[in-house]
């Protein structure tokens, strides 16, 4: 699963681990995220996130 990094402050979300705290589970790709999920380190919506290439 391709990982995406954060424009704004260079959060990487990695599916492999998820995003526990914000109530991601490990596994979930980042196109099964809720819309309404924000970086848990700058506070930015999903669509601030570019894929890691």
């Amino acid at each position: 699963m391709d990982k995406y990094v954060c424009l704004v402050c260079g959060y990487v979300y990695d599916p492999a681990e998820g995003d526990p705290d914000g109530g991601i589970a490990p596994g979930t790709s980042f196109a099964d995220i809720p819309d309404d999920w924000v970086c848990p380190l700058c506070g930015v919506s999903k669509d601030e996130f570019e894929k890691v290439e």
